[in-house]
């Protein structure tokens, strides 16, 4: 299934080069209970078509509502939702939530169509760019990501969206530990890839919404399988399946790798990526092991949590001393 960012960008070109004008919307901040994450796309055209999401359907509904009305001319706006003072919207979301949402008008331009293109390459992984809107003037401009952190940052006068691919969790292998690593990626959103050719450990296994892969990971990563929003983690302790994966991974791109093993086990295994699989100790550098926080877990869940929640703080961009 697309990314749902993709499917907006590409349905906003395809509008644009056909001649209609396009409102592109985006969620800048949420407070309170608010359907969407910050980011989250939706694009209208001149005819009110429309494609993505914002909210569970309100704010939509009114959007659309006052775009026929002929609101929304400028070439940008921020409008809130929710029980701000906004005039233009009295629309409430659940538990007293509020939304701020990017509203940009978009003429159907070549520099316009050129700037689409530009996001479609970068959510089809090719490379992570930062988006900067003037919130005055709607002038924007596109800058190379080379950081993980925030997907929004805003200014009195400007906004910076980060814009990439759909956040991947590539499992190297099943184990229980990766049952419940799966179950947690899925609700927080990532694209959940597990590979493992073990026929008779994947028998019986069910994970709703998860791809899953009948080869080895390590196969899978040197086909292109990881981007620069991938996070591998390798849970087996089978060193054919977790060592292999880490010596294709390292060679990617992806913002973050790791293996499960104790300190001693990851020693082993560092020895080993040296000796057998040539690493040096940049490569050996970019991969977490032991994986994880140091929560104290010993169940599966607890160190799928523990996982999860190491890769989300990469991905933040927040340091192990800011916890």
């Amino acid at each position: 299934m697309q990314h749902l960012d993709l499917q907006v960008i590409r349905r906003a070109l395809a509008w644009s080069s056909a001649g209609q004008r396009v409102w592109l919307c985006s969620v800048l901040s949420t407070y309170g209970s608010a359907p969407r994450a910050p980011g989250s796309m939706l694009a209208v055209n001149d005819s009110g078509h429309w494609i993505g999401s914002l909210s569970g359907g309100c704010v939509e509904d009114d959007f659309l509502e006052r775009m026929a009305e002929g609101l929304f001319a400028e070439a940008v706006t921020v409008v809130r939702y929710g029980e701000g003072d906004d005039p233009r919207s009295q629309v409430k979301l659940p538990c007293g939530g509020l939304l701020d949402v990017l509203v940009e008008r978009l003429e159907p331009d070549c520099e316009v169509q050129a700037h689409l293109r530009e996001l479609e390459s970068a959510l089809l992984g090719q490379r992570r760019l930062i988006r900067e809107v003037d919130l005055q003037s709607g002038a924007r401009g596109l800058l190379v990501d080379r950081e993980h952190g925030p997907r929004i940052e805003r200014e009195i006068d400007r906004v910076r969206l980060r814009v990439g691919a759909a956040q991947r969790l590539l499992l190297a292998g099943y184990s229980s530990v990766a049952q419940a690593c799966a179950e947690f990626g899925v609700g927080l959103g990532f694209e959940v890839i597990l590979c493992d050719p073990r026929e008779e450990v994947l028998e019986g296994v069910v994970l709703e919404h998860v791809e899953i892969r009948r080869q080895l990971p390590s196969v899978f990563i040197a086909e292109g399988g990881c981007h620069s929003d991938t996070a591998v983690v390798a849970l087996t302790h089978d060193p054919r399946i977790d060592d292999l994966a880490m010596m294709e991974a390292v060679r990617t791109d992806a913002f973050y790798i790791g293996v499960m093993g104790s300190l001693q086990t990851s020693q082993k295994r560092f020895e080993r990526l040296r000796r057998i699989g040539g690493l040096g100790e940049a490569e050996l550098a970019r991969i977490h092991a032991p994986i994880g926080l140091n929560l104290g877990s010993k169940t599966p869940a607890e160190i799928a949590l523990a996982v999860l929640a190491d890769i989300l703080r990469i991905r933040s961009g927040i340091a192990r001393n800011q916890l």
